[in-house]
């Protein structure tokens, strides 16, 4: 099993792409700290878990509050001693352009997608360089790479952390850590059936949503899991600060 020993702390892995990845990890021998912002969600990632013999925890928790990111780590490496490889996944979607976005829903976007990654991240490069290094994996988006409409905060946040893995991977070389990105294409996730059924016509919404996927069809969680997973691994070892688009061709 490719990570039989590690520890793996999971932001916003209460539900989808969160979700799959922890469930992943745990049949591949990890180490599991679930964190999400919601008690039930988070409590039914680790039932699920751990009722497929994996090992874990859940933390609850708000990653855009630094007493928060600092509490994660700080239970991850009370309960399993160590922090080998953090996900920083959790994020938001707030549609708008710039001229109707509300203030509040900018900083709200910015916070939990760029400053979440930043604070906990912070905390746990202390940890991995105790161990003698780490993977730091973030979830960013293929908005950081290709704009779309009516995402103007979203996109300048996950571009943003698409901007901060390259100056962590240049930072954190010499202390053996790796940071590398990826950057999913629109996926079928929770997050993504709430909105579609917001719209007025949610089966048209749907088929937009599928008709800007040049493969014809939405991505899933454990397609994006997987990606994950394998920047995460041993086998993407000479890989560093790079970015991973598994996207349905959205960046051809």
């Amino acid at each position: 099993m490719r990570f039989q020993g590690k520890v793996v702390l999971i932001t916003g892995a209460g539900v989808g792409i969160g979700r799959a990845a922890a469930l992943r990890f745990a049949r591949e021998g990890a180490k599991v700290a679930v964190n999400s912002l919601t008690p039930s969600n988070g409590t039914e990632t680790l039932r699920l878990l751990t009722a497929a013999g994996g090992e874990g925890i859940y933390i609850q928790g708000d990653v855009s509050k630094n007493a928060d990111a600092r509490r994660m780590v700080a239970e991850t490496v009370k309960a399993f001693g160590r922090i080998d490889i953090l996900v920083n996944n959790a994020g938001i979607v707030i549609p708008g352009r710039v001229d109707n976005t509300p203030e509040d829903d900018w900083d709200r976007t910015v916070a939990v997608n760029l400053k979440g990654p930043f604070l906990v991240a912070k905390h746990a490069i202390g940890e991995m360089r105790k161990t003698g290094g780490g993977v730091i994996v973030n979830n960013a988006s293929v908005v950081a790479l290709k704009g779309v409409k009516e995402r103007a905060a979203y996109t300048a946040s996950k571009a943003g952390l698409w901007g901060l893995t390259k100056a962590m991977a240049a930072d954190y070389l010499g202390d053996g850590i790796r940071v590398n990105c990826v950057c999913p294409g629109t996926t079928y996730t929770p997050s993504l059936e709430r909105r579609i059924q917001a719209f007025a016509d949610p089966e048209q919404a749907r088929a937009d949503f599928i008709a800007r996927q040049p493969m014809g069809r939405l991505g899933t969680d454990e397609e994006i899991a997987a990606a994950i997973l394998f920047a995460a691994s041993d086998e993407a070892a000479f890989m560093n600060g790079a970015t991973i688009a598994v996207d349905g061709g959205m960046t051809i």
